[in-house]
């Protein structure tokens, strides 16, 4: 079996932030894109999988009454939470061997450390981000230190005050 194709796809403040401390993310509520969902759905819908950190999916838990990936095969990274759900299998198996069983398209949706792992084991295909014009002094940064990796950029698109850059990983 093929390996799937892993995507990071994710919002930014312009000094590279994807949270507050506390993973609050009401900073993104009053940004000005397009007036639409700036690109998202036709995002999601290229997804085939999701794979996230339990901070990630108890913060989108937090966030919405319903949760926002039914229909889709989400997998949660979590050293506590085992067993699954009707919508999110958890697990702790290493990251390299999770990856390895997902097909297609996979949205890495967070956090940092799965950010992280990802580089390091030079497991992100894509990485999309939406830079948003604010400056948070400080929070959960999009690449943790030690991260290190290099892309080739694909495209920039201009949303609104948003600024969507498109990389994939050189090889």
């Amino acid at each position: 079996m093929d390996m799937g194709r892993s995507v990071l796809y994710i919002a930014a403040s312009l000094d590279g932030y994807i949270a507050r401390k506390d993973g609050s993310v009401d900073w993104l509520d009053d940004v000005h894109g397009d007036g639409t969902d700036n690109g998202y759905l036709a995002f999601y819908e290229t997804v085939d999988s999701l794979l996230m950190g339990r901070g990630t999916y108890e913060k989108v838990l937090e966030l919405t009454d319903d949760f926002p990936y039914s229909g889709k095969k989400c997998v949660v990274l979590s050293h506590t939470m085992k067993g699954k759900t009707e919508q999110v299998v958890f697990t702790d198996e290493p990251l390299p061997a999770i990856l390895a069983k997902m097909d297609g398209t996979v949205w890495v949706v967070g956090g940092g450390q799965v950010v992280k792992e990802c580089l390091a084991h030079n497991l992100l295909d894509e990485v999309y981000i939406a830079v948003i014009p604010k400056v948070l002094g400080g929070g959960i940064p999009l690449f943790p230190p030690g991260s290190e990796a290099a892309f080739t950029l694909v495209d920039v698109e201009k949303i609104g005050d948003i600024v969507s850059i498109h990389y994939k990983r050189k090889d």
